[in-house]
């Protein structure tokens, strides 16, 4: 008995260790008991279905799976959904291959034009929210039939946009992939940065085609990238709310999370949670799929540090047009959109793009006191903008604190522990909020806060829900910056401060922080550029009192209030921009070279 009390003694005087408990305990609760929470509220009557199912609130039943999988309801709430959701992210897919690795190629293998101005500016789509294409997209292509007034594009040719260009599956699949375009063009254009050049070398001295090169070397090297930037791709795609809210529903093209958002938010709850629990399985495969692949083969080695000297392949005549075509097609993805927001929050009356039709009201305007929306303060001047504004900084600086903070302790205690169960464990529940996409673990929090459990009340409508999602949503990235750090920091460090009698908390603060500090810098500050741009993981959880800037911007363009809503897209990505430029200086991390991507 003195033994195994001896062990635990000596177990519980690692504060590592400790740490490990802690974490195993917080994220059981925060992580998997809500699945069980989700999968418990399929089966039980909610209080907006009882005029319906005719049942007790709170008792069993299987009317929503039935409703679901063995209904006449079944093809409109679950199989077309599913299928536009698989259809639309395959094709981004292709789309966001065929552009970011194609610029990865021109820009790493050819002698391509104007190459570091274009590489910074591609990247832009990515650094900023997933939604902004989506809405330039509108602002340009709306027509008169679905949009209420023409768009920038009729109103500078006269030609009308059909439905099918302007909105629907192929907007989602053209915008969706060029805005994931830039994050194929970060993994593939890596791999050939880094690429081995010798066998190329032998293929020019047995004189083969550049065409044969490309196909039988170039391409096999970088397949890895290229599947990992699929299943990724497909992936977030799948999982995205602001791009087919936007452009599907004026047709009504749902997809899984706007119908699991028009469920939940309406009279069909239970059958929200189901399509939650569908994303979750969906999003989990698609990761078994990643691992088994990168299972298959065990070497994609593409450094091997010998020749480097990459043989570019020159475009001779089309030089000068390709790289015109590129700098098009950048200018189209980047500055453009930017241009049509400025010029959608500036306008008076919809439609009309003349210099008499612009107005700074929408930005510096006097609130006129009446119910129409023109009559509101412009947004520098609108209360409501301030106070969601303060939220959103409020709510990304405690996701950022929070996310941080566990994140760096629990890298330091799993590193500290590898190998053991507890150790595997704490890091495996640390990067499970990853795999469940954005709207589902929104869904799973609303399951499980909305109403009071044991000594922990209602969270709905709090400030501290938004605040303990986004923590554990953001969790993955920063235990993953802790995970790798730690892992490059010798023990033997901290040791020789054991060895003198440092405390725990000085030899952290004094020894292993100044060490990490770039690295805990970066575990902060990428949560906060994530969360002041995200939507999906907040917009079921939002009330009128705890609203932030981008469920602000979807509030406003429910209500058709397009240029109030250009005018808050402008500020979001001013912050977003100039937050992940402090990012890059503090960390040094360049996000053209793949460093810190994501």
């Amino acid at each position: 008995m003195n033994k195994k009390w001896n062990r635990v003694k000596t177990f519980l005087s690692k504060p590592y260790n400790i740490l490990l408990i802690l974490l195993l305990v917080t994220l059981t609760y925060l992580v998997v008991l809500p699945l069980f929470s989700i999968i418990r509220d399929t089966f039980i009557v909610h209080a907006s279905e009882k005029s319906r199912i005719k049942q007790a609130v709170g008792s069993f039943t299987l009317y929503h799976w039935i409703r679901a999988f063995n209904s006449s309801f079944s093809k409109i709430l679950i199989w077309e959904p599913l299928w536009h959701s698989v259809y639309t992210s395959v094709l981004a897919c292709v789309v966001a291959i065929l552009i970011g690795g194609g610029f990865a190629w021109l820009v790493t293998r050819t002698d391509l034009l104007w190459k570091n101005g274009l590489t910074k500016l591609f990247i832009f789509p990515y650094i900023m929210p997933s939604w902004t294409l989506a809405l330039a997209w509108r602002n340009f292509f709306k027509n008169a039939v679905v949009g209420g007034a023409p768009g920038i594009f009729t109103a500078l040719t006269g030609i009308t946009i059909p439905n099918w260009f302007a909105y629907g599956p192929f907007p989602i699949i053209i915008t969706t992939g060029l805005h994931y375009a830039p994050f194929a063009y970060i993994l593939i254009g890596g791999v050939l940065r880094n690429m081995d050049a010798n066998l190329e070398e032998a293929a020019i001295i047995l004189q083969t085609t550049k065409a044969r090169m490309f196909t039988r070397i170039t391409i096999p090297m970088v397949m890895p990238a290229v599947m990992s930037t699929i299943i990724l791709v497909f992936s977030s795609a799948m999982s995205s709310f602001a791009v087919p809210q936007f452009l599907g529903l004026p047709v009504r093209y749902y997809v899984l999370t706007t119908e699991m958002y028009s469920t939940i938010q309406g009279t069909n709850p239970g059958v929200g949670y189901i399509i939650a629990i569908l994303m979750i399985v969906i999003s989990v495969g698609i990761m078994m799929v990643n691992q088994h692949m990168i299972g298959t083969r065990k070497s994609y080695a593409t450094v091997t540090g010998k020749s480097a000297n990459i043989s570019l392949f020159h475009l001779k005549g089309a030089r000068l047009p390709v790289s015109t075509i590129i700098c098009a097609l950048v200018l189209c993805m980047s500055l453009i959109p930017m241009i049509s927001f400025v010029l959608q929050s500036l306008i008076l009356t919809d439609g009309n793009y003349s210099l008499s039709n612009m107005t700074l009201d929408f930005w510096i305007g006097l609130s006129k006191g009446g119910n129409d929306y023109q009559d509101k303060a412009g947004i520098l001047r609108n209360a409501d903008v301030w106070k969601t504004l303060f939220n959103s900084l409020r709510l990304s600086v405690t996701c950022a604190l929070g996310a941080g903070t566990l994140g760096f302790l629990a890298g330091y205690a799993i590193v500290r522990r590898r190998g053991s169960l507890i150790s595997r464990t704490v890091e495996n529940l640390t990067f499970i909020p990853y795999l469940i996409p954005s709207m589902a673990f929104s869904a799973i929090y609303l399951s499980m806060f909305s109403q009071q459990r044991a000594f922990i009340p209602s969270l709905y409508g709090t400030f501290a829900i938004l605040a303990l999602i986004g923590t554990i949503k953001y969790l993955p990235m920063a235990s993953r910056s802790g995970v790798n750090s730690m892992l490059q920091l010798s023990p033997e460090i901290e040791e020789a401060g054991v060895i003198m009698g440092v405390p725990w908390i000085r030899r952290m603060t004094q020894i292993i922080i100044p060490i990490e500090k770039s690295t805990i810098v970066s575990g902060y500050l990428l949560p906060f550029v994530s969360c002041m741009r995200e939507l999906s993981l907040f917009v079921i959880l939002v009330t009128a009192n705890n609203r932030v800037l981008t469920t602000l911007l979807f509030f406003y363009d429910e209500k058709g209030w397009a240029q109030y809503g250009n005018a808050i897209n402008l500020l979001i990505i001013f912050i977003v921009l100039l937050v992940n430029f402090v990012v890059e200086k503090l960390t040094g991390a360049s996000i053209e070279k793949g460093v810190g991507g994501k």
